[in-house]
């Protein structure tokens, strides 16, 4: 079961760890549940603690960066889970969605599967304001092919509430965004190495190149000023919760 994380995978457990400010807010969702099944569930990020955790992922690699814990590890893709009707409490996906083939099956089965909540951590690919789009546009039309429209989650699931996540300037987790004050992070190819955005785009020399040159004249500073006043920031990223 070849995925893309087999390959980017490397070193992913140790620059994505969860920010303990978002965790609340996915804990807070899923409210008093025991049971809960971690769809995409990577190295583990952002599993609750004192809850009884099945996490589903696909990517041996990742599975192998989980640290210990006592979920149950099971290797299977969202589109196909292997439980009964209604096994778990409750259930939640955090960034996984785009990567998901088929991410209607994928969220039915998360429904069928499930008897409370469903708490998904996604990003809302008709958001712009997000300076990284101005060194690499092709960031946008990825966002639209591969996220689906915040919509659709009603479409799938029935009613929803959506709500933006915002980003701590000093996020710990190395997703997107999460350095979004910290605009010389993406110069590191260590950092870009654990976005998937950035394995998917190709090329990204001549962004970089932009992006290292406004850093040293200064221009970045110039034009991004009001950034560094901020603690946190709206940065596409939003919870969607389905009861």
């Amino acid at each position: 079961m070849k995925t893309l994380y087999d390959t980017i995978g490397l070193n992913y457990a140790e620059l994505r760890k969860p920010d303990g400010r978002i965790a609340a807010l996915i804990e807070r969702a899923l409210g008093d549940v025991r049971t809960v099944l971690n769809v995409g569930a990577g190295a583990g990020s952002y599993e609750p603690a004192g809850r009884q955790i099945t996490a589903v992922e696909p990517s041996a690699e990742m599975i192998a960066q989980r640290g210990t814990s006592d979920a149950v590890l099971v290797q299977a893709s969202a589109e196909h889970l292997p439980f009964d009707d209604k096994t778990f409490d409750g259930a939640m996906a955090v960034l996984t969605i785009h990567h998901w083939v088929d991410q209607r099956r994928g969220v039915e089965e998360m429904r069928r599967v499930t008897r409370g909540p469903i708490v998904f951590l996604t990003y809302d690919p008709a958001f712009r304001d997000f300076w990284l789009y101005d060194y690499f546009p092709s960031l946008v039309t990825l966002d639209e092919d591969q996220m689906p429209p915040l919509q659709r989650y009603g479409e799938w699931l029935g009613e929803v509430e959506i709500s933006p996540v915002p980003i701590p300037h000093d996020c710990s987790d190395g997703f997107l965004a999460g350095y979004w004050r910290r605009p010389s992070a993406y110069l590191d190819k260590r950092v870009r190495r654990s976005m998937s955005s950035f394995w998917k785009i190709g090329d990204v020399s001549e962004g970089l190149a932009r992006l290292e040159a406004d850093l040293k004249s200064g221009a970045w500073g110039e034009r991004y000023a009001a950034l560094l006043e901020c603690k946190e920031k709206d940065c596409g990223y939003r919870l969607v919760v389905a009861d």
